[in-house]
């Protein structure tokens, strides 16, 4: 056979360029492989490509840079630039297009798995049905059988695949934080923070970030009730431009325990008891109080855990608190210490005691349905971000450590400084997807963002990675689409259980040559750099001095609150250790109480009928720190924007009420944003005195008194003399007062009061503005008074020595 004439040595080296193993020790790299085919002439330029890439780093240049002094400010990681694309190519058949792998035009330095949510959004309407293979599927109805009353066979793939999958859809509750809702929104920084922090997210004013954020409940499972006294879980996930930061904190600024050490102790007191699995979701019981009693440290928290905090009215009505101290770290790698609040645009609401026992009855997914209802019709919550920002100077001045989480830091010590606000304005798609998916860590930080030698909060950047792990089935979790950043992802790290990503090329590792070097560390300045805090101490298993004040914040805590709000503690005390069975641990909590406050200690003390035991031991050997009471820790100083939106109001129908004092309010009341609702003894309509009939919304029976923030009862006599033989009215109105609810009564409706057994004015014999009665001529004024008190949103002065209702 005839060769073809070629220039010497165009094509020497081509066997190595076909081949996969080795290559010519010497030579030029071959010019042609004496072939016109597209996919050989791409692989001789991938291959030729290639060798010249790696030849242009000869070693690597910034090895030098990784010892010494010099190791302080990492060097930006050496590159070369490719003459081919192709080069980073896996494949030179990338080019080959099909439905599934895309269009032949693979990604150049881009990472798709970063783009928005819809690349996997996914819709049915209109399609035929499949099996996950995408195989047709002709009958969703029967398995396949030997004959109509034969045996199923075991061929059935189709039944198969169903049951297996079906058999497999419960993934590993967390083990707190299990019970949460979630939405998606933005943050929006107020200025240009440059000067504390290089975090990109607040670097410039007007700049939004997109954030994923959950809200949760502690020691509940995954089917437990919303409205359970506990800790509530704030946690936010930024999708900034540098990758993702998530700050994960609380509705509460203070935390059980100092030491992460002891997380999973106080955990496992808390939780059911292991030996018949009760309390669920619930403090009340032995083993938790047990663990208290003997954790001092613990009081603090134990007055924020029996206060309102623990039962708040919404999600959308409560703080948040990153909880432990952080650091900020500017561009000059200058630092300050930080301390994080999210407070509501619509104020800090919270239920009482009775109120969320009969609502977990009524409603357990409360919280839960109010986020979403809202969202839905568009009231978008909204809470400011605002930093506590000092030094480290500053805070070895304040009489406490900084790095213990059972400490907060009082307002007028360091004001907040305001720095965005944030907006959940999306519901998910998919509750399993999104909000039992996403996967929150305290190690998920940005540049910027440091953290400070709180030891809880050093265990917890640990323990939140290894959760994952376990819960979402590997460490690809990162890639499961609520979790993708939008910022690119490139790096190394390759395969482990449902990997997504499929990366070009053959280079897994750095330093390295054959891709040019990429991807690159980015160097000091561009990428993420921990601050170089000096530290000189040896190792030890211990605390700091100051942690062993366990009281004077407590005793803060307690001086701040408002008189109905001691009472509710007092009342939370009383009733959670009523529960316990062990009569050394009652006692034992209140012999720290007795460290906080006389009038606590005394009235947990009666409450329990025991006398007052000897004080707890006061283990600090410091200076104690003295503190004037702080108005910001009681619930009462955040009222809100004035505004009665998403409000619940229950409007009471039935057979003779005046339907146009009806449809006035409910308009007037849509207008003002609140959410009336039509409720009647039964479903369906109500004829009223006047006008068409009235449809009624919901009985009675299924949405009780403690759904509603309010209730308004028109006028209309036989109405109202049918309610007066009406229990479950009279309930319903008799829980509204208890529970310090605006009430409206119009025309007539004021004798209900009276057959209710509800007095018209307070205990004090004061006038009580949430009991607002008025006849048909003064009905537009009463409206006003009772926007006012919606607004308002409770009235505490009943719950003051209230008269049994």
């Amino acid at each position: 056979m005839a060769t073809k004439k070629n220039k010497k040595g165009a094509d020497e080296g081509a066997g190595s360029i076909l081949a996969t193993v080795s290559a010519p020790s010497t030579g030029t790299a071959p010019q042609t492989l004496q072939s016109k085919d597209k996919q050989k002439e791409r692989l001789l330029e991938k291959m030729t490509a290639s060798q010249a890439l790696a030849a242009e780093m000869p070693q690597n240049p910034t090895k030098g840079s990784e010892y010494g002094e010099a190791a302080r400010k990492p060097a930006a990681g050496a590159t070369a630039a490719p003459t081919s694309a192709l080069v980073g190519a896996s494949t030179t058949s990338e080019n080959q297009a099909s439905d599934k792998v895309g269009k032949g035009v693979p990604p150049q330095g881009e990472s798709p798995v970063s783009d928005p949510l819809d690349r996997v959004r996914t819709d049915s309407t209109g399609q035929i049905l499949t099996t996950n293979q995408g195989v047709p599927i002709a009958d969703n109805q029967h398995s396949l059988k030997i004959g109509l009353r034969g045996p199923t066979a075991l061929e059935d793939f189709i039944l198969r695949e169903k049951i297996t999958h079906f058999d497999h859809e419960r993934i590993p509750e967390r083990v707190v934080h299990a019970r949460g809702s979630a939405a998606h929104g933005y943050f929006e920084s107020y200025g240009d923070f440059s000067n504390i922090t290089r975090a990109s997210l607040l670097t410039k004013a007007g700049k939004q970030t997109p954030v994923f954020v959950r809200f949760s409940t502690v020691a509940g499972e995954r089917g437990s009730t919303d409205t359970a006294r506990d800790v509530r879980g704030f946690a936010v996930k930024f999708y900034t431009d540098e990758g993702n930061w998530d700050l994960v904190g609380n509705n509460m600024p203070v935390f059980f325990i100092q030491d992460a050490m002891k997380f999973p102790d106080l955990i496992h007191a808390v939780k059911p008891e292991p030996n018949n699995g009760i309390p669920q979701a619930a403090s009340a019981h032995d083993t938790f109080w047990d663990f208290a009693s003997l954790s001092p440290e613990s009081t603090h928290m134990m007055l924020w855990a029996m206060s309102d905090r623990a039962i708040p009215r919404s999600y959308r009505m409560m703080q948040g608190f990153g909880v432990h101290t952080y650091r900020m770290v500017n561009a000059e790698g200058q630092s300050v210490f930080v301390k994080f609040h999210w407070t509501p645009i619509a104020g800090t609401r919270s239920l009482v005691w009775e109120e969320a026992v009969k609502i977990s009855g009524a409603d357990p997914d409360f919280h839960r349905r109010d986020l979403w209802e809202a969202i839905e019709a568009g009231a978008f919550p909204e809470w400011e971000l605002a930093l506590q920002v000092f030094t480290e100077e500053e805070a070895d001045s304040f009489g406490f450590d900084v790095l213990d989480s059972t400490k907060l830091i009082p307002e007028e010590l360091v004001p907040l400084k305001p720095v965005g606000k944030m907006v959940l304005n999306r519901n998910p798609d998919n509750f399993f997807a999104e909000t039992e998916q996403v996967a929150f860590c305290v190690a998920h930080v940005v540049p910027g963002i440091d953290f400070s030698n709180d030891p809880l909060l050093h265990g917890r950047i640990h323990s939140y990675l290894d959760t994952q792990i376990t819960r979402l089935g590997g460490v690809n979790f990162h890639e499961i689409p609520i979790n993708s950043p939008v910022a690119p992802v490139h790096n190394n790290q390759r395969d482990g259980h449902h990997r997504q990503a499929i990366h070009r090329g053959r280079v897994a590792y750095e330093p390295n040559s054959l891709a040019g070097g990429s991807p690159a560390q980015a160097g000091y300045g561009a990428g993420f750099t921990s601050f170089p805090e000096h530290i000189a101490e040896d190792k030890v298993r211990g605390k700091a001095a100051l942690f062993a004040d366990h009281y004077s914040q407590a005793r803060l805590f307690w001086q701040s609150q408002t008189t109905f709000e001691k009472q509710h503690i007092v009342k939370a005390f009383r009733f959670e250790l009523t529960r316990v069975q062990t009569l050394a641990v009652r006692q034992r909590v209140v012999s720290l109480l007795m460290n906080v406050a006389d009038e606590l200690a005394q009235g947990v003390a009666d409450g329990i009928g025991i006398p007052l035991p000897q004080a707890a031991p006061v283990l600090a050997t410091h200076t104690l720190p003295t503190y004037a009471p702080s108005p910001s820790l009681s619930i009462t100083h955040f009222p809100g924007d004035g505004s009665i939106k998403t409000r619940r109001v229950a409007l009471l129908v039935a057979n003779g009420v005046e339907a146009s004092a009806v449809r006035g309010l409910y308009t007037a009341l849509l207008a003002e944003g609140a959410v009336p609702r039509l409720v009647g003894p039964l479903l369906g309509q109500v004829m009223p005195v006047d006008g068409d009939p009235l449809n009624v919304e919901v009985s009675v029976e299924a949405m009780p008194a403690v759904l509603y923030d309010a209730v308004i009862v028109p006028s209309g006599e036989a109405a109202i003399e049918g309610w007066k033989g009406d229990p479950d009215v009279m309930d319903f109105l008799r829980d509204q007062y208890r529970h310090g609810k605006p009430m409206m009564m119009l025309g007539g409706a004021s004798a209900l009061l009276q057959q209710a057994g509800i007095p018209s004015s307070l205990p004090d014999g004061g006038a009580d503005d949430a009991l607002i009665m008025a006849g048909a001529d003064g009905a537009d004024a009463a409206f006003e008074q009772f926007k006012t008190a919606l607004a308002g949103y409770r009235q505490a002065k009943r719950d003051v020595n209230a008269p049994k209702v």
